[in-house]
């Protein structure tokens, strides 16, 4: 479990191809994400995808996606260099900033219009219905692991309001038109859709008794 507030970023060294899927080895920002208190196994979330640490080495983390999460995320989309938000686990008793966010992605949405403002940039997003169902305007989203409130919602299109620190500190900062990014809905409302979908509600003024 994570909180979607983006502790550092780090960068792709190296991906090498697995049977089934992909190693990714990440240097984080030594500034902003230390490694000292990692250990092999430990849970990160990368760009919002939530994976398990298999080797560490000078300063580098390696973490392997198979293939249904390269099918699912934008990792698969990733080159050496290319940045990557970086959030370690949940701790018990440590403060809920943002929102709970269990890396586990949805799906992608693609960049569609970026609107600069004086103080903050109006993301535009397109995404499937599926997605964009279970959205709710000023309801909580993750976008590449990063907790946001969302603006506009409507079918297949949606938008979030960025501050400065937001652009600064994560990868979102970077983004261009046409770029994936990784989408995790807030786990409230799929909870609420899948309790609709196997058990419809009852009409207004019957319950069970």
């Amino acid at each position: 479990m994570f909180t979607g507030l983006v502790e550092g970023q780090g960068i792709v060294r190296q991906i090498a191809s697995l049977p089934a899927g992909l190693r990714f080895t990440i240097s984080p920002e030594p500034d902003s994400f230390s490694t000292t208190d990692i250990s092999i196994g430990d849970s990160i979330s990368n760009s919002g995808c939530c994976l398990t640490v298999v080797r560490i080495d000078e300063g580098c983390l390696d973490f392997e996606a198979g293939e249904e999460t390269l099918a699912k995320t934008n990792l698969g989309d990733l080159k050496v260099g290319d940045t990557v938000n970086l959030e370690r686990s949940l701790s018990v008793g440590a403060r809920l900033g943002g929102h709970f966010v269990q890396g586990h992605v949805d799906g992608t949405a693609v960049v569609d219009r970026i609107e600069r403002n004086d103080e903050w940039v109006d993301m535009y997003f397109r995404a499937d219905t599926a997605i964009t169902r279970l959205m709710v305007p000023k309801g909580s989203v993750a976008i590449d692991g990063v907790s946001l409130t969302l603006v506009l919602v409507e079918p297949g299109r949606f938008s979030v309001a960025l501050i400065p620190h937001t652009l600064q500190i994560t990868t979102l900062g970077c983004r261009k038109t046409g770029d994936r990014v990784n989408i995790e809905n807030d786990i409230l409302g799929k909870y609420v859709a899948q309790l609709l979908q196997h058990h419809p509600m009852l009409p207004t003024g019957q319950n069970d008794s």
